[in-house]
């Protein structure tokens, strides 16, 4: 890639300016952002350990008040130095310590409006947005478009899920961010629908490195956003969402008032993939929106739904998953869709009073509601309308209930965000947590809304139920996850079955393809505050007594999160820590043994560890395990299989 000449102040008093560049590195100075003007464009590029990561890829956006994407010139620069240390209980890391170093670039466009782009760098992330002033009695902005890109080398190629054609799908809720992935694909691979692809994408450079594309602090100020299909020559742009998208309904652009900033843009990189994994940019950035006045519990919980499915969603049968719970140890019930109906509002109560009675509280399923679907599975018309979601949020609150699983929201316009932040906000007044399914990759949202609990917005485990050919990639799905959906968010999957068979009565429907220890591997590496597994009654007397006591002991949350070795689609093993307590979890997606030396430096010599594996036969094992170097732990994985190991 050619050099850039840096000219970036004024040359002996003149404005006659070749190009304009301002480089801002991360604290150790291997990751490097360089900015430049050239043309009256704004470009920026980065390296990392000197090698390419993106070349020049462009900055600018166009609004209703100027164009920002051409005419620039260089006006001012001012940098800083960033170190602040939060605590969070539902993301991978309990304390996070954030050392960044920031870079504001000051920019004027044809019509002399200026702009700030800011760039904030830590050793191995990079986030930026614009930042917008008021331009005298101009107090709004709308953005129809933005030209943000990033402009990969050719040789690198990509794991991407394709963003879905709006208005599709399940009573025409999509998109819903549940496509399924390409990986290892060329780089100009054009996407499924023609619609390019959704956050987070990850992206191989050759041998250079690894690069996770994200963005974070989306809230009710703007829309969600996507990545384009990629140019002939490697280049993805900002896409905004589509025009039929939630029925037409609201528009595609974004707007707020000044002065103002966009959401930001991420860019995690390394050299491996521990930095992707690790990463925690996503919530270093944002900040939150409200405080609470009440403490939210996480743990874990029974679902009928997922199994028995929609008949399931009864009085009886939900008094036995509430028993389920009981005797797990469980705190939590999830009640599926339809139980206004199936179930009653009175008879609700009388419900929610049983589960207490036996220590467990309930989290009750409602739909988004109304105008921009065609759901019918209830409650329906209650989420989305202000007045009727407060009454039936005091309800709830009067009754105890926990919490709301929403669902089928189907699309990214800055009025669906809207509904997102207004649910959340008022959810909490009430003292409920909140899940949302059917839904968008959440941006930041941990922090931001301290009663925020988890999005699937992951081709999740219904789909296990609903097709054979789930159950037979799922090995290869899973092991996506942890390097790409759950690095920048809680995913509430749904998963971890016992059944064999993926019916109620265990002898039909779908088939399971992997083992017992793979399940309950996916427990600790995919990370959810709240663990909705997919266990049913008869697991208590047809499944491993071993692997029941691990799901009543396994914690929801963890302080530590570490990533050990692995690949996309291959295999994965992460270590996550609880307390005083290492979980190190891995699973295995192809169709061979796979023989690892695991590197554990969380364990000591002599440490004595439980260690969950499959034998042959695919049946689990659970046996002591003596650390002889913690340097070197040999570890065997079957194929479809998984390993624990349990300090």
């Amino acid at each position: 890639m050619r050099k850039q000449i840096l000219l970036f102040a004024f040359i002996l008093g003149t404005s006659s300016i070749v190009a304009q560049q301002a480089t801002i590195s991360g604290p150790d100075n291997q990751l490097k952002v360089d900015v430049s003007v050239e043309n009256g464009k704004t470009f920026y590029s980065v390296t990392y350990k000197e090698k390419q990561i993106l070349e020049n890829s462009p900055l600018g956006f166009v609004a209703d008040i100027g164009d920002f994407s051409k005419g620039m010139t260089y006006v001012d620069q001012k940098s800083r130095s960033i170190k602040e240390n939060y605590l969070m209980d539902r993301i991978k890391q309990s304390e996070v310590n954030y050392h960044a170093n920031e870079l504001t670039v000051t920019l004027e466009n044809a019509d002399k409006k200026r702009v700030d782009i800011i760039f904030r760098v830590s050793n191995n992330d990079i986030a930026f947005r614009y930042e917008i002033p008021r331009y005298g009695e101009t107090g709004s902005i709308l953005i129809k478009q933005e030209t943000t890109g990033f402009d990969f080398p050719s040789y690198t190629t990509v794991f991407l899920t394709p963003h879905s054609e709006p208005m599709i799908g399940w009573k025409r809720t999509k998109p819903s961010y549940e496509e399924e992935y390409i990986t290892d694909a060329p780089l100009t691979t054009r996407s499924q629908f023609g619609r390019g692809f959704t956050f987070p994408g990850l992206f191989r450079i050759g041998n250079d490195g690894w690069a996770l594309i994200s963005e974070t602090g989306v809230d009710s100020r703007y829309c969600a956003s996507h990545l384009s299909d990629a140019t002939p020559e490697g280049l993805f742009t900002i896409a905004f969402p589509m025009p039929e998208e939630n029925n037409g309904n609201g528009t595609t652009t974004a707007g707020f008032s000044l002065p103002g900033a966009t959401p930001w843009r991420t860019i995690t990189v390394g050299d491996n993939l521990k930095p992707i994994v690790e990463t925690t940019v996503p919530w270093d950035v944002v900040k939150p929106r409200y405080a609470s006045e009440h403490t939210y519990q996480y743990g874990k919980g029974t679902w009928s739904w997922i199994v028995w499915q929609d008949a399931s969603i009864n009085y009886e049968d939900q008094v036995r998953f509430i028993d389920l719970a009981s005797t797990m140890g469980f705190e939590y019930v999830l009640i599926d869709s339809w139980w206004d109906t199936n179930i009653g509002y009175n008879r609700m109560e009388e419900l929610i009073k049983y589960a207490h009675s036996k220590n467990v509280d309930v989290f009750l399923w409602y739909s988004s509601s109304g105008y921009w679907n065609d759901i019918i599975q209830g409650p329906i018309n209650k989420m989305d309308n202000c007045i009727e979601r407060k009454k039936e949020m005091k309800w709830m609150k009067k009754l105890g209930v926990k919490g709301i699983k929403v669902d089928f929201f189907g699309g990214d316009k800055q009025e669906t965000m809207r509904l997102y932040e207004a649910i959340l906000s008022d959810a909490d007044d009430y003292g409920l947590m909140v899940i949302f399914h059917g839904c968008t990759l959440p941006r930041g949202w941990e922090r931001m809304y301290p009663n925020y609990v988890g999005s699937e917005a992951v081709l999740a485990s219904e789909n296990l139920i609903f097709s054979q050919h789930f159950d037979d990639v799922e090995a290869f799905n899973a092991c996506l996850h942890p390097f790409i959906r759950n690095t920048v968010g809680c995913m509430e999957y749904g998963g971890t079955f016992l059944n064999k068979r993926l019916n109620r009565t265990n002898d039909g429907g779908s088939i399971r393809k992997t083992t017992d220890v793979f399940q309950l591997a996916t427990a600790v590496l995919f990370q959810n505050p709240i663990q909705n597994f997919a266990i049913t009654p008869n697991n208590l007397t047809d499944a491993p007594k071993q692997a029941i006591d691990f799901l009543k002991e396994v914690p929801t949350t963890w302080d530590e999160t570490m990533f050990i070795e692995g690949y996309p689609g291959k295999y994965c093993v992460l270590a996550r820590r609880h307390g005083d307590n290492w979980y190190i979890a891995g699973i295995n997606a192809q169709k061979e043994p796979l023989k690892l030396t695991l590197n554990l430096p969380m364990l000591q010599k002599r440490d004595k560890v439980s260690y969950y594996s499959d034998k042959k036969d695919c049946s689990l094992q659970m046996e002591e395990m003596e650390i002889k170097k913690p340097s070197e732990v040999k570890v065997t994985i079957q194929p479809e299989g998984g390993i624990i190991l349990v300090k």
